[in-house]
């Protein structure tokens, strides 16, 4: 291991350690130093950074070679105090940023044609249409963040008393949710259908797919998405599967901007399966 690697290497873990995951910044860096060991440099050069930021990214957007300079940039500022050869590229080298979009705040009509078009998916063992209609129902209300509700485990769900214990939440904090009674019921509901499909699933997670595994967040985006598209939310794109429109993300959004966020508190959603209000 060279130094250039093993400065990577502390770089990485001192930054995890901090409660960064750095895993698409780690892909990217090793790309570097590899690009730098190709063309027999021993330091970081701003000439090279800039070479391996458009040749490597030729084809991205410009806000995203700006992104991946960016990281270089962090670690060459790092990496300075222990070579002092390096050379930091400036931030003006590459001055686009990306301008992320508005969140988009669905109103309670959009989020019940949703769930409805979500009880319409196809489902070989009646358990998927259960599953995403329910976990987006959860999303809506809580404005959990959909990889926190996708790690939930059945421990972590206390039906009992009315919280869920967030144990791998943003920057690896972990947090309690209360939720409504009403949302209680609907979780009830859920969980008996699931334990009945699979009473000893191979994996402690909440929410199961038809296989009876843990659900992947990018099978709940791409579903949330084709739904969308269905309810006329997202509009279609051939470059794109996923359509353009309102993210799943977003539902975030409608849950803070509520002042009791509790859709299933809404009369008009009784009757939508696992959001009924009664028992």
């Amino acid at each position: 291991m060279n130094a250039l690697e093993q400065g990577l290497t502390d770089y990485l873990r001192i930054r995890r350690s901090l409660g960064f995951q750095l895993r698409k910044v780690e892909r990217c860096l090793r790309n570097f130093v590899a690009f730098l060991q190709v063309e027999g440099a021993s330091y970081i050069t701003t000439e090279l950074a800039l070479c391996w930021t458009t040749t490597q990214f030729a084809k991205v957007l410009p806000s995203t070679r700006a992104e991946r300079l960016g990281m270089v940039r962090r670690f060459a500022s790092w990496h300075s105090a222990t070579e002092p050869r390096t050379e930091i590229p400036p931030a003006e080298l590459l001055p686009h940023r990306y301008r992320r979009k508005p969140p988009h705040t669905y109103s309670d009509e959009e989020i019940e044609v949703l769930l409805r078009q979500a009880q319409q998916l196809p489902s070989s063992k009646g358990l998927r249409a259960r599953t995403f209609t329910t976990l987006f129902g959860l999303l809506a209300v809580t404005g959990m963040r959909v990889s926190e509700a996708l790690g939930l485990d059945r421990p972590d769900v206390d039906l009992d008393r009315g919280i869920l214990h967030i144990r791998r939440g943003k920057w690896g904090k972990s947090r309690y949710v209360p939720v409504h009674p009403s949302t209680v019921v609907a979780l009830k509901k859920y969980a008996e259908a699931r334990d009945r499909l699979f009473p000893a699933p191979p994996t402690p997670a909440f929410f199961l797919s038809e296989r009876g595994r843990r659900i992947k967040g990018g099978t709940a985006r791409y579903t949330f998405a084709k739904l969308s598209q269905q309810s006329g939310l997202r509009v279609p794109v051939k470059a794109n599967a996923n359509g353009r429109g309102p993210r799943l993300h977003d539902l975030r959004q409608h849950a803070e901007s509520r002042i009791m966020p509790n859709l299933f508190q809404i009369r008009r959603l009784e009757g939508l399966g696992p959001f009924s209000r009664s028992a």
